[in-house]
């Protein structure tokens, strides 16, 4: 047990830790274990195989993955990632954990482990990523029957949202109570929140991160949407992170900004004369060659490709443009030390973790590569064809056929994050919809 972590763990008094990992869908899953206990054990045990749980519980076959004996992890605590629960009746914390094999090595399917992974490809070329993650969400009225479409939630005025109320400050202000109590969660729990935007969607709120090291922003993504959640029950609505959660509104993305220092701290997608660097150039071009490959890690369900629409917020293909939000990958306006790419592929559903290692992950490939990008794009990349898959089942097999994305991210964890998804595909392709009930029923 670090002395850090017991340090902490006295001086606030706590009673209970939660101990959590990410699973690949990212919910928290372990134990939550009285004070003494954790910090007599210093560690949890828990089965590898609850790290391939769908997001409705099932798993694949999973012996090629964790063995036919379904034995155990370690799960050993980051001090780092230690923090109070600000909504618990008493003092409890919450400590992310990494998960391990008995003789100390990561196991190859976690998603901490797949992001410490990338990290060090870029290490040992003496680069360090910074990103900086926009979080969109949805608050929904209380819905307890999945058949019955979301509904805006009332606010303090007791109507619901008409129109697009894109950057209002009066339709943020009528959940004041919401974000009052989420604002002091998100100080409590050391999130490093900024900057607060009502979205184009009835009830849509965005959230954007201060920048910084991207396993602590992963952390923080983790931690911030079990706030959110817990937050809205507390203030009688849902808060929802589907990607699409409602027909005919825009969906929800987590766009990640993304740039590169070397280890003095200089931005290297910037030469000394302020221009863009080669490498700033190769990581577009990774980019641009590389998402598509990656899809399921940054839309990982059925309902992840209903966003991804024209003329709807949301990218179609991987064009990318200075300050052009029609592009899969824009290049915002700034300076040359604040030179980055913003990724607008992802959805708010992706486990940060996974997001963040894929992006970076495309990039990396297309610096070692030396890929060159597109020209970039002046008018609307809408009016371009599609070049992202259209659905799941696309997506997982192009990921699957890609020998550049197994060799960086590991060809288990892609095997397995495969197997997950495949089997979430089949379980929903079992489900007859009302569309069917609808217009099959008595028409053909």
């Amino acid at each position: 047990m670090p002395d850090t972590l017991h340090e902490f763990l006295t001086r606030h008094r706590i009673h209970e830790v939660e101990c959590v990992i990410p699973d690949m869908t990212g919910i928290a899953r372990g134990k939550i274990l009285p004070r003494d206990l954790f910090m007599a054990s210093g560690e949890m045990r828990i089965p590898k195989s609850v790290l391939l749980n769908t997001v409705n519980g099932q798993q694949p076959d999973n012996g090629p993955y964790v063995g036919d004996t379904d034995p155990d992890m370690v799960c050993r605590p980051d001090a780092a990632t230690v923090r109070i629960v600000p909504w618990a009746a008493e003092p409890v914390a919450v400590v992310i954990h990494d998960c391990q094999e008995w003789d100390g090595q990561p196991v190859q399917i976690s998603p901490r482990a797949v992001l410490r992974r990338v990290l060090a490809l870029y290490a040992e070329r003496g680069w360090r990523p910074v990103v900086a993650p926009e979080m969109e969400f949805y608050l929904v009225a209380r819905n307890q029957n999945p058949h019955e479409p979301l509904q805006p939630p009332l606010g303090r005025t007791g109507k619901p949202e008409v129109g697009r109320q894109s950057y209002s400050i009066d339709a943020v202000n009528d959940f004041d109570p919401f974000f009052m109590e989420l604002s002091s969660f998100c100080d409590q729990h050391q999130l490093g929140v900024e900057t607060l935007i009502h979205e184009a969607g009835p009830g849509q709120m965005e959230i954007n991160f201060s920048h910084g090291d991207p396993l602590d922003l992963a952390d923080r993504v983790f931690l911030f949407k079990r706030t959110v959640r817990e937050t809205a029950l507390r203030h009688g609505v849902f808060a929802t992170f589907m990607a699409k959660p409602m027909e005919g509104e825009p969906g929800s993305a987590m766009h990640i900004h993304q740039s590169l220092n070397d280890a003095e701290g200089r931005n290297v997608f910037s030469q000394a004369d302020g221009s863009a660097s080669a490498l700033f150039q190769h990581f577009i071009g990774g980019l641009q060659t590389y998402i598509p490959q990656v899809m399921p890690m940054l839309a990982p369900y059925v309902n992840s490709y209903r966003r991804l629409a024209p003329y709807m917020s949301a990218p179609i293909n991987v064009r990318w443009g200075h300050d052009n939000r029609t592009c899969g990958i824009r290049v915002p306006k700034s300076g040359p030390a604040a030179r980055r790419v913003e990724n607008r592929v992802p959805g708010v559903d992706a486990n940060p973790y996974l997001a963040m290692a894929a992006t970076l992950a495309c990039g990396y490939l297309g610096m070692r590569d030396q890929l060159q990008p597109s020209e970039p794009t002046e008018g609307s990349a809408w009016n371009v064809d599609h070049e992202l898959p259209r659905h799941l089942e696309d997506a997982i097999r192009a990921m699957r056929a890609s020998e550049a994305v197994k060799q960086v991210l590991g060809e288990t964890f892609v095997d397995a994050f495969c197997a997950v998804k495949e089997l979430e595909y089949a379980t929903y392709n079992r489900v007859i919809s009302s569309w069917e009930r609808e217009h099959l029923l008595l028409l053909v």
